[in-house]
């Protein structure tokens, strides 16, 4: 089987450096609209068995235009295991303001998730968020068995560059060497066993027809 992860569309608090963590409900950007239905344009030819979706509004509207734009009937279910981390006192902070509070936590969140230490803003750790990702993906891989069944998901970008490396046998320490996720970007992996996880394209943002700058993985 095949997932098909997709980080939800740029919001407000994106464009002003803010921590969104798994509290904030910032609106998707209007222009982010146009970016879900190139990315749909994109998906449609792909026979999808069912779409997952953070029950955030900022994924869940990108999973649920993502299924309107591809006119396709599947259901979409809200999960809380595909929320962003729980950043506690981040979350709604800018990003200046919190490098300026916390740098070696910030440093570690962003570069060295194994030096990560999250209780002094009583934030979620890396094994946690993994953990329960993890949990999510047994239950859809064990549902959806088939090798032509394709399920995708759409979550947030931390979590889910945390979740897919995870997935892949990173090392908690290299998670993020390969840098961070664009909005609306989509990553896919491949399992035949549920154990072993091959990708197939990972931060793929082609079909949005712009440069991608620094700022669309913020």
């Amino acid at each position: 089987m095949q997932l098909y992860f997709v980080r939800h569309g740029k919001t407000e608090w994106n464009l002003e450096g803010r921590y969104q963590g798994c509290h904030g409900n910032s609106p998707l950007l209007p222009e982010s609209y146009e970016d879900i239905k190139r990315l749909s344009l994109f998906l449609k030819d792909t026979k999808f068995v069912a779409f997952y979706a953070s029950p955030l509004e900022r994924a869940l509207q990108t999973a649920l235009k993502i299924k309107e734009n591809m006119n396709i009937d599947v259901p979409v279910i809200a999960d809380n295991r595909l929320r962003e981390f729980d950043l506690g006192e981040l979350e709604g902070m800018k990003f200046s303001e919190a490098e300026r509070l916390y740098p070696d936590q910030i440093k570690a969140f962003r570069y060295e998730p194994d030096l990560y230490d999250p209780r002094k803003f009583h934030g979620e750790s890396f094994s946690h968020m993994i953990k329960r990702g993890k949990l999510l993906i047994d239950e859809i891989t064990s549902k959806y068995s088939g090798n032509n069944d394709k399920v995708l998901l759409v979550s947030h970008g931390a979590a889910l560059c945390a979740l897919i490396r995870s997935l892949e046998g990173y090392r908690l320490a290299d998670l993020r060497k390969r840098g961070g996720l664009i909005n609306t970007s989509l990553t896919i992996l491949e399992t035949k066993d549920s154990i072993n996880f091959n990708e197939l394209r990972w931060n793929e943002t082609s079909y949005l027809g712009r440069k991608i700058t620094s700022r669309d993985s913020i």
